[in-house]
């Protein structure tokens, strides 16, 4: 077979792949089987393969994709493309960086109708789900030629056939408590949400704890579904709504208790963007929640009965004072003027409500002026959506007198809540 690969003769220099021009109303999914190659144990300026999405009538390509971990082996990249009236362009770019023994490759770029966690496991690529290697029980393909396939069942789910694929994973050789097999998704790499289905059969001697997960970029894991621990001889459809903001993985999770505990079968995995109760989704968009400030307070709001609060003010930048953080010449939020300052002056400013079970970071620039005692005179709580629960999370301790200071808390809450 042949693949292409970028010539390492000019360093730092970049190599641009290009496509055609493309068009596709629907929702499809990129899959690139690549590899980085190296012989240097660490360098400060890897190579690195980057892929864009360059739309119709825009100046700038949008950054889809970017890998710079070194392989020994071919891997598979999954990205959503988000359906679109624009025709577009992808555009492949390998940076050689500064390391003399790089080479990036790509064997194969092909794009496909649906979303890029659907799989029918019929393919060698599996859709770029990868089993999380176990020493005693893994995720496996079965089916297809039976004499040169482990098989545990008859037929597969998508041809109803002894030829179809479907993966599996069995208890045989377990040899701990609770030992754990993962098959994991493609990483998503836009907002979807909707509704994901599965079919599988469970045969279980003993306890079996079937389960899939959500899983962050941060390792946060949130679990969306549990099997009742039925046994069913045929294959079962599961239905479980998705909502994810952010890039995720799915993780199909398998524990046994004991090596006569018996299997588990997975095939047909499928998304729709209609919720399972039939509802359509709208995900929850986290840049909805943020402002700037520049135009109004966005969808954050004062209680006035709290007394006078923020004002959206702008002040002409001088040497004694900085304007405003986003360009310096616009508007932000000022609190605790000598106008408002009365003894137990509070100034709150409520953010809109934040979906519950999402793990969210929220990053603001404050800066103080005139302050004695500065511990505590700005604080960030949590208030949960009947606002009769609160718990401060932030609150500033010690801070340079009159500059930007950017401020990151990560936090996560079961229900709806409010900043």
């Amino acid at each position: 077979g042949h693949y292409i690969s970028v010539d390492t003769s000019y360093e730092g220099e970049k190599a641009v792949l290009s496509s055609p021009e493309l068009y596709s109303e629907e929702w499809s999914c990129i899959r690139l089987i690549y590899q980085i190659a190296t012989t240097s144990e660490i360098s400060p300026d890897p190579a690195r393969l980057n892929l864009y999405l360059r739309q119709e009538g825009e100046s700038f390509d949008h950054l889809l994709w970017s890998a710079k971990e070194p392989s020994d082996s071919w891997l598979i990249a999954s990205l959503d493309l988000v359906n679109s009236t624009r025709k577009y362009k992808i555009v492949l770019e390998g940076e050689m960086g500064r390391d003399r023994s790089a080479s990036i490759a790509v064997f194969e770029i092909k794009i496909t109708p649906g979303y890029c966690i659907e799989c029918d496991f019929e393919e060698n690529h599996l859709c770029g789900f990868v089993n999380h290697w176990n020493p005693n029980v893994n995720w496996f393909v079965g089916g297809g030629n039976i004499r040169n396939s482990q098989s545990i069942l008859p037929k597969d789910h998508t041809f109803d056939s002894e030829l179809g694929h479907y993966m599996y994973v069995d208890s045989v050789y377990v040899k701990h408590f609770q030992e754990v097999a993962q098959l994991i998704s493609p990483k998503t790499t836009a907002q979807m949400s909707g509704c994901l289905s599965f079919y599988y059969q469970l045969k279980q001697e003993s306890n079996i704890v079937f389960t899939v997960y959500l899983r962050d970029t941060s390792g946060f894991y949130e679990e969306i579904w549990k099997t009742d621990g039925a046994l069913s001889a045929d294959w079962v459809l599961a239905e479980v709504d998705f909502n994810v903001p952010y890039p995720m993985e799915v993780i199909f999770e398998v524990a046994f208790s004991s090596a006569r505990g018996g299997y588990v079968a997975l095939d047909d995995i499928s998304f729709s963007p209609v919720y399972c109760s039939n509802q359509t989704g709208t995900p929850f968009n986290p840049a909805k929640a943020g402002c700037n400030f520049e135009e109004d307070l966005c969808s954050f709001y004062q209680d006035h009965k709290d007394g006078p609060g923020w004002s959206r003010v702008k002040v002409k930048r001088n040497m004694y004072r900085a304007g405003d953080h986003t360009t310096g010449f616009g508007y932000y939020l000022l609190a605790n003027t000598k106008f408002t300052s009365q003894p137990g002056y509070i100034g709150r400013l409520y953010g809109p409500t934040l979906p519950g079970n999402l793990q969210f970071c929220l990053r603001f620039h404050y800066a103080l002026y005139g302050f004695f005692k500065m511990s505590g005179t700005l604080a960030v709580y949590i208030f949960e959506e009947n606002h009769v629960v609160q718990e401060k999370i932030w609150s500033v301790l010690d801070s340079p007198m009159g500059v930007w200071t950017r401020a990151e808390i990560s936090f996560k809450k079961p229900m709806p809540c409010k900043v």
